[in-house]
């Protein structure tokens, strides 16, 4: 008799209500003949070919600019700075590894050097802008007001952490990176990257019970966190 097949573990997007938020799939090929062209277009100068890159990603990074730096009214002048790194350094990716992998890293060391001008932390429990909250069609008010009301006790939590496991975190949990990814985009070793996972989620975790609005999921998050199948350090 062949065994039932188990339900997804859900992720911790799910639980939150937050929707499809791993936009940087992995196992895609590291780049398609049309992806490539487009790449090198744009690399020559080709305004059309970047105004594509663009389009395809803007949402995606804007997101994870949001994630990381919180709500903030300077958050288009980020990402524009993003692309306008990207720009610059698009004759500087060879294509060995994903655009999206690559793209990852331009933006968080954007957004790192952002933090390091600005020396203040980010805010996260204030209200995400419309355009980098999930969409997933047709939502009733309440249920949009629910799920916003998580995002910002969720974002309370995570003004608790401290940054790099943050980072670690939001990375991995929310944009659905590995932990040797997030290494090459963070510039630490993959165990130094494993053990701040680790700590973040077991710090949240006990925060979990402090926002009312979170509490109820509270047993869901541990299958949620550690659902992607890695280990303590």
């Amino acid at each position: 008799m062949q065994a039932a097949l188990r339900p997804p573990t859900p992720t911790l997007a799910d639980v939150l209500g937050l929707g499809a938020v791993v936009p940087f799939r992995r196992g895609e090929a590291l780049l398609s003949d049309d992806e490539a062209k487009i790449l090198q277009d744009a690399a020559n100068g080709n305004a059309e070919a970047f105004r594509k890159i663009f389009a395809k990603h803007r949402s995606d990074v804007q997101r994870l600019v949001f994630r990381m730096m919180g709500a903030r009214s300077d958050l288009d002048d980020v990402v524009q700075e993003v692309f306008i790194q990207v720009f610059r350094s698009l004759r500087d990716f060879r294509g060995q590894a994903k655009f999206s992998t690559w793209l990852h890293r331009v933006t968080v060391n954007v957004v790192l050097m952002q933090r390091r001008a600005a020396k203040s932390r980010p805010t996260y429990a204030e209200e995400a802008p419309a355009d980098v909250v999930a969409d997933e069609g047709q939502v009733l008010p309440d249920e949009d007001a629910a799920r916003r009301e998580r995002m910002r006790a969720f974002g309370r939590l995570l003004d608790r952490l401290a940054e790099k496991k943050r980072d670690v975190f939001v990375l991995h949990e929310l944009e659905g990176m590995s932990p040797a990814e997030i290494s090459e985009i963070v510039g630490a070793p993959v165990l130094t990257v494993r053990t701040r996972l680790f700590y973040a989620r077991r710090e949240l975790e006990q925060m979990w019970k402090d926002e009312p609005t979170l509490a109820s999921l509270g047993t869901t998050f541990s299958k949620a966190g550690n659902g992607s199948g890695e280990e303590e350090p």
